[in-house]
Formats: structure tokens, sequence, C-alpha cells
């Protein structure tokens, strides 16, 4: 989106919010100095607690995105927060040169919470993506007996898994791999949700690894039909390639269970955290599977200076603990419900929603046929006039991914500031 776009719709906001000129200042500061990589809402975020957020003029708002899934826990979480503080004042980082006091910790927990033999931890999700893809690629050649450099790891379309040069490579989307390349090879795509089309790609010797989303995020939050991960498990096992899930947007609770892939029971053979794995307050990714696979890789073929920090090993321990003690997949079952009830009464009043999907406190409306409509982003403007923030995904979709440590009350204002929104919108055209 052009920043010229941006701009009139930050004016607009001015003049609609009696926005201060600090705001502006800060929204100039960015377009000067900072690369144009993000088109964000013309809002400027100073605090957070709970659900909630202010902007530097001291107003609130409800955080309906959650960094895209990585506040699950809440903005600030007191116990995630003490935790960083009081290990930030003992020891931050060592590299992984010499043993730290607390990343075994950190691995016996993840392990017995998600039952795999080994983690391997980096710091952002793109990095948890690429080190799965190596370790998938690494157990190719090493157990299963693919010869060299021609695996091929099986993608779905409309994917987001990072925007790595590696990723771009088997991404969809033009804006991610346009004028990116050369890319590199190894990838198969296939049709999400279509499990004759895995069987068919399965077909292929040298497949290692099949790389999925057990729901798509940034595709719209696109829910697969009931039995697709099962079946894509089964199909898996059978033709002896590894199971990849990517979870680091639909983990720790997000879909009304620990995991999405927990809705069908199933364990994949190598999962990927990130996002809520901190609840937002640093970055953490991790890769888990079984000692076959982690174990093919060997000292100096992989690693970080900052994966598997102290300081992010205490983190996560909080942030997983948090989740637990506060039953937040069952809060976001519980209330998941309640919204898409409420967005379904909301469509069947106004017709410029035409789709409502979800799970858990992961949820999308479609608001129009047309990706290229401003009509999402108008709205999400208007929303956060209305003190609600919320982002467009493809032009036409909006999502919606509250804390999971919202109540029922709060999200019955918020179902109101939706409400509303859509009502004077609709009356305006």
């Amino acid at each position: 989106m052009a920043w010229s776009y941006l701009r009139e719709n930050c004016r607009i906001m001015t003049a609609t919010t009696n926005t201060s000129s600090m705001a502006d200042g800060i929204m100039e500061l960015e377009s000067r100095y900072g690369a144009h990589n993000y088109h964000p809402l013309p809002v400027v975020l100073d605090r957070g607690e709970g659900v909630h957020v202010w902007d530097v003029d001291g107003k609130r708002y409800y955080d309906f995105l959650s960094a895209y899934s990585a506040v699950n826990q809440g903005h600030c979480h007191p116990k995630i927060t003490k935790a960083l503080i009081d290990q930030a004042s003992r020891l931050a980082l060592t590299s992984r040169a010499f043993y730290n006091s607390s990343l075994g910790y950190y691995e016996k927990f993840a392990c017995e919470l998600f039952g795999y033999d080994k983690l391997l931890p980096m710091n952002t999700g793109a990095e948890g993506v690429e080190t799965a893809i190596k370790l998938c690629r690494k157990w190719a050649y090493a157990k299963k007996g693919i010869a060299e450099n021609t695996a091929i790891i099986i993608v779905c379309e409309h994917n987001f898994h990072g925007r790595t040069t590696t990723i771009v490579s088997f991404s969809g989307d033009p804006d991610s791999h346009g004028q990116f390349g050369p890319f590199g090879p190894g990838f198969l795509t296939i049709p999400y949700n279509d499990l004759t089309a895995l069987a068919e790609a399965l077909k292929n010797p040298n497949v290692a690894g099949f790389l999925f989303e057990p729901m798509q995020g940034e595709a719209g939050v696109v829910v697969p039909d009931e039995g697709y991960i099962s079946g894509a498990a089964k199909l898996c096992k059978e033709a002896n390639v590894l199971l990849i899930a990517d979870e680091i947007q639909t983990g720790i609770g997000r879909t009304g269970r620990m995991l999405a892939c927990d809705h069908e029971g199933v364990h994949p053979d190598m999962l990927i955290l990130g996002k809520a794995l901190s609840g937002g307050v640093y970055p953490v990714s991790a890769v888990l599977t079984r000692d076959e696979v982690m174990l093919c890789i060997k000292p100096g073929q992989h690693g970080s200076t900052y994966g598997g920090n102290p300081l992010a090993a205490k983190v996560a321990i909080a942030a997983l603990e948090v989740v637990k003690e506060e039953r937040l997949a069952e809060n976001a079952e519980r209330l998941g419900h309640l919204f898409r009830s409420e967005m379904k009464r909301i469509s069947e009043q106004y017709s410029l929603v035409k789709l409502v999907r979800g799970k858990g406190l992961l949820n999308a409306i479609v608001v129009n046929d047309s990706p290229d409509s401003s009509t999402a982003w108008e709205l999400c403007v208007a929303f956060a006039q209305n003190g609600l923030l919320a982002k467009p995904t493809h032009g036409n979709i909006i999502r919606f991914a509250p804390p999971l440590v919202i109540n029922e009350a709060q999200l019955m204002e918020c179902v109101g500031i939706i409400e509303q929104t859509i009502a004077s919108y609709t009356a305006s055209k």
C-alpha cells in the first residue's frame, strides 16, 4: 500500500480523533527513516495491559490482533514480565559456546508438555521454519536414503511461513516473492485442504516432508475440513514422510486447544512454535521432534548466537505456564463459539459481511468479494476510531484475534463496537 494512501488515512484519523502532533511526528519519523515494508494503521501505541493498549494520547483500545497471536497471554503479563526482569538482571546471554543454567530446564519442560524427545531453540518464527526445513532434509539423506540434493518438501498454496529467501521460494504471494529471485529448489506446492492432491504428491519417492499450517492465518483464517489433518498424518506415515506442523500462529492455546493439531488428535513428526511461546515479550521460537530426526544435526551444522539464551528460556517457561494455569485454551474455545455466533448474527443483518470463519479465538470475516477492495482497510480504520484494533489480510478479510485472557463481558463489548462500526459504515455508503 502506498505511503501516500497511508498518510491520507492518518490525516483523516487525525481530523476525527484529535490525534496529537506527537503521533503525527512519530509516524513521520517512521516514514522518513524506516523501511516501507509495513503499512500500519495510523495509531501510535505507547502502553499495553491485558487485552488493552493505549496510544500516545492516552486513548484506550481493545487489541484484536494480539501482535499476530504473539500476545495470547495478554500485554505485559505480570508473571512473564517478572521472569524477563529477574533473568535479565542475572544473566541474559552466553551463546551456545557454554552451557547455561536455564536452557535445559526449558527444553525438558517444553518436551514433556508437547510430547517430544528434543527441542532446538531459535528466536523468530521464520528461523523455526528454516530450522525445520534443514532438519527434514538432513533426515531425508541420513535416514530415509534419498539421494543428496534431491529431497522435496511439499507445501500448500496460499501458505505463509515467513519471508526469508528460502521461504519465499515457495510462497504464492506476489508481494513476498516478486523480484526476490532466484529462488531455491526442492519444494512442491499443492492445494490446501486437498488430501487427494497430497496422496498424489506423496508418490514421488524423493518427498521428505509435508510442511503445513493447521489453519492458514495469513491467508484469511482458512479452516480445513474436519479430517484433513488426521488424513494428512496417515498419508505421510504410510509414505515415510515427516509431517511438519507450523503452529507458530495457531499454537499455544489460540484455537481452543494447546495446539491446533490437537483438535484431531494428531501428533506431528515435527512441531514449529514461536510468537506466543514468549507471550510477546521476547523473540523465542523452537522446533520439537523425536531423537531420530533431531540427532541428524551435528555440532556446527546449525545454530544461533541468541537461540537458547537463558532469558528466552525463563520467559518461555513462564509463558507456557500461564497458558496452562489460566486455562487460556479452554477460554478460547468457549468464547470463540460465542464470538462466531455473534458475527454470524451480524452477517445476517448486514450484507457487507459475506462469511465468518475460525476456530477458538482466531477468527475472520470476509467483507466483500474483491481482494483488491479498500473496504476492509476502511473498516479497520473505523474500528480504531471506535476503540478496537484489527487488521485486514488480503484486502477483503479482517482477522480478529484478541488476547486469550479476554473475558465474556469484554468480548461482548467488542462485539458491540464491531456491530456499531459495520452499521455506521453501511449507512454511509
